[in-house]
């Protein structure tokens, strides 16, 4: 279960004191079509959230451009190139706790927008649908974060 956290775990170092433990940051991208939500299923080559369904997904680099990335995570996983995406816009940025105890994540929310139907997905996924979005709940197989970043870009407008 994916839950908010705040400020973030803390864990004893060897002196007994309390100590921060630096989230994992990631960019993730809803991707709209025509009013249709893009979810892509993780395929069997990626260990993480394999078999799932989810937005486009990418780590950030500590000192990393959040909107840089968002747009080469919608590249390296679709190749729309940034022209043909007619809108980028940054959501609310999302503190996520680890399903498996791990660091949080911090996750830097985009929803973009593009004309072009087709994709050209790399090895990362195996399948991508567009869904409408009142037909979302029903979808299956999703993973358990993906309504937490769908509410931060408030993707049915």
């Amino acid at each position: 279960m994916v839950s908010r956290t705040s400020p973030g775990p803390q864990f004893p170092d060897e002196s007994g004191r309390s100590t921060f433990r630096e989230p994992r940051h990631v960019v993730a991208v809803v991707l709209v079509w025509r009013g249709r939500i893009g979810m892509f299923k993780r395929s069997g080559s990626i260990r993480h959230d394999a078999g799932l369904w989810h937005c486009i997904t990418g780590h950030l680099d500590a000192h990393g451009d959040p909107v840089r990335q968002a747009v080469q995570e919608i590249w390296e996983e679709t190749l729309l190139p940034a022209h043909a995406l007619e809108q980028l816009t940054e959501g609310r940025t999302l503190r996520l706790a680890d399903s498996r105890g791990g660091r949080d994540w911090t996750v830097h929310t985009f929803l973009a927008r593009t004309g072009r139907r087709r994709l050209t997905l790399n090895e990362e996924h195996e399948a991508y649908r567009w869904v409408r979005p009142r037909k979302l709940p029903r979808f299956a197989g999703q993973v358990a974060w993906l309504t937490d970043v769908l509410q931060a870009v408030d993707s049915t407008t």
